[in-house]
């Protein structure tokens, strides 16, 4: 299989036979995860007239340029489709490929957030897209709110620790909305919306973010290998 200059060369420069040995799931499959619901075209605090997709997707375009040299991505987009049937609109754009970012970053760019936050049913179908009861994968949640159409985080979080072969979970919040009781969003008074269920119970990170620069690093710390920080 051919293997892009610029990823040997990197590869050679920066990655040592033990990191390779001690970092095995930097080789696992990945899928991002990515809220485009109603709510991503709204502003967040102290960010001006930036909305939230806006912010993100400076981000995509800052972190995924790295993290594509040492791992195949995919993409799940959830939310936009229409209102009629908006807690149906999970839309999985693409298995893990190689050199994913720049469609990743299109697809991101081209992106008008609408619909709900149906994240339960995204999430499995990401997992699904990984063969996750045969092989190793990574999933990657980025989303500003809570699920809103009804699935249990909670549950699917305790279905994936059972049934996976090794699926980690990371659930990635930028600017969280609170609920209607103030709680913020991953932590409402329903126990079963808690979206950060997920990485609790498949052993991944629970990150939250208000900035670019704090979703770029959290991309970072989820997707990529340590050997990403010595770019910066």
């Amino acid at each position: 299989m051919a293997i892009s200059v610029k990823r040997l060369a990197l590869a050679t420069a920066l990655i040592t036979p033990a990191a390779a040995v001690s970092e095995p799931s930097c080789i696992a499959d990945a899928i991002v995860v990515f809220d485009g619901s109603a709510s991503m075209a709204k502003t967040g605090p102290g960010t001006g007239d930036q909305t939230r997709i806006v912010l993100a997707r400076e981000a995509m375009r800052q972190a995924m340029p790295e993290i594509e040299l040492y791992r195949r991505l995919g993409l799940v987009i959830y939310g936009p489709g229409g209102q009629a049937k908006s807690c149906d609109n999970v839309d999985p754009r693409f298995p893990p490929i190689p050199d994913a970012a720049q469609r990743i970053i299109g697809a991101v760019d081209t992106l008008k957030p609408d619909g709900n936050t149906p994240l339960t049913a995204a999430v499995r179908s990401a997992a699904d897209a990984l063969n996750y009861t045969e092989q190793p994968g990574v999933v990657v949640l980025v989303t500003d709110g809570r699920e809103t159409c009804g699935g249990s985080p909670c549950a699917l979080g305790a279905e994936l620790a059972a049934r996976a072969a090794d699926l980690t979970v990371h659930v990635i919040g930028f600017q969280l909305q609170p609920d209607s009781k103030g709680h913020p969003s991953f932590r409402p008074s329903n126990e079963v919306y808690k979206a950060d269920c997920l990485a609790e119970q498949t052993g991944g990170k629970t990150v939250t973010t208000e900035t670019v620069n704090e979703l770029v690093d959290a991309l970072r710390e989820t997707l990529a290998c340590p050997v990403v920080s010595f770019l910066r």
